[in-house]
């Protein structure tokens, strides 16, 4: 996988969150891994971020060597790539994009090719749009936009498509680079560690998971990496802090612990379906996870055997204090043989491209002459 594959060469244009910079979000390495491969399997990427100074000051992406890297500074400034957007196979907008209604606006209608919406970010943009919040979509671009690609799976694709009016709403997980991502051999500094921004919404989870573990027992080690933690919370003496983990440095950090804990945001425990990047990258690291429980999970991982779930302290106790290594170490490896076979961004990119290509197909009459309708002509 991850070779070039018997599709013509595309052009794509990528509207995302952030390539450049990891720093408080998610959406970076998402698109690195997907983006990598993509273009590994032969096609012309160009990714444009709005210059924002949060990510100026925190970047640790500049100069990627799987495509070209644009940054604008307003939508006025947009417009230097009208041409570019006009003439791609396809133009992808992404979530929390800044004034992204008024970007997708403007691809939709410059673009000539396919357009499609990437949602990392799935079941909180629902819930605004209940709420009337546009912040970065509104409902009425969504019937817009060809392809509706959702982090999230299961019955909110139905809902994307009947309520919404998306034309294909369809599932295109995260997933790991499994090139960067693979076990290391290092002393393990922590029993437990949790990898992940800030969200109120889980910090009650990460409280109760791995907080309350670690005043129950004093004699194991933690930490908690990522951004944006108030001043407020009262760290167990046991747990160490770590404010910011680039992505470089992922699979030594899960190569140190234990175990390590996965923590979903509520609106994505109601919507289901809805795993975690951290779910693959550590069990590609051969790292063990213990989640909390949500629908969908078992069609990910097996429970028991490949991931382990906890809703109370006293489950990750048992764990911690009474798993041995040899369970330890089948856990991990079932876990890593499931995400090297089917969760890797090479699966990915192959998913996404077929996903392109359909909607090109539909699209045919219109732009006979792409690349991508001409694919599609192929595949009918």
């Amino acid at each position: 996988m991850g070779e070039r594959g018997v599709t013509p060469p595309m052009r794509l244009v990528v509207l995302g969150l952030s390539l450049t910079s990891a720093w408080g979000n998610g959406h970076a390495t998402t698109w690195r891994a997907l983006l990598r491969a993509f273009a590994a399997r032969g096609h012309d990427v160009l990714f444009l971020e709005r210059d924002v100074p949060w990510y100026a000051s925190n970047r640790d992406l500049l100069r990627p060597d799987f495509c070209r890297l644009a940054l604008y500074d307003s939508l006025s400034d947009l417009d230097r790539w009208r041409a570019e957007i006009s003439e791609a196979d396809a133009v992808v907008v992404g979530s929390y994009v800044p004034e992204g209604v008024a970007v997708g606006r403007f691809v939709q209608q410059a673009a000539r090719g396919v357009t499609a919406f990437y949602d990392i970010d799935t079941p909180v943009t629902l819930a605004k749009l209940e709420r009337g919040d546009e912040e970065y979509l509104s409902a009425a671009l969504i019937p817009g936009y060809d392809v509706y690609f959702s982090f999230t799976g299961g019955p909110t694709l139905d809902l994307l498509m009947r309520r919404y009016g998306s034309p294909a709403a369809r599932a295109l997980y995260c997933s790991v680079d499994q090139a960067a991502y693979q076990p290391m051999d290092l002393p393990r500094r922590w029993d437990l560690s949790y990898l992940g921004t800030y969200s109120s919404d889980r910090q009650p989870t990460l409280e109760r998971l791995l907080l309350e573990p670690a005043r129950r027992a004093p004699q194991l080690r933690f930490v908690v990496a990522g951004a944006q933690y108030p001043d407020s919370i009262a760290w167990p003496a046991n747990v160490e802090r770590i404010e910011h983990v680039p992505p470089a440095d992922h699979p030594a950090f899960y190569a140190a612990s234990r175990f390590t804990l996965n923590v979903t945001r509520a609106d994505m425990i109601r919507a289901g379906y809805s795993p975690s990047v951290r779910l693959f990258e550590a069990a590609a690291c051969a790292t063990p996870v213990i989640s909390d429980p949500w629908d969908g999970l078992e069609t990910l991982f097996a429970p028991g055997q490949e991931i382990l779930l906890a809703t109370e302290p006293e489950t990750v106790l048992d764990v911690l204090l009474h798993g041995s290594a040899a369970q330890r170490d089948r856990l991990a490896a079932a876990a890593r043989r499931r995400v090297l076979g089917q969760h890797t961004a090479a699966h990915r990119a192959i998913e996404f491209e077929t996903h392109l290509l359909a909607a090109a197909a539909r699209k045919a009459p219109r732009r006979c002459g792409s690349a991508l309708a001409m694919a599609a002509g192929h595949r009918e």
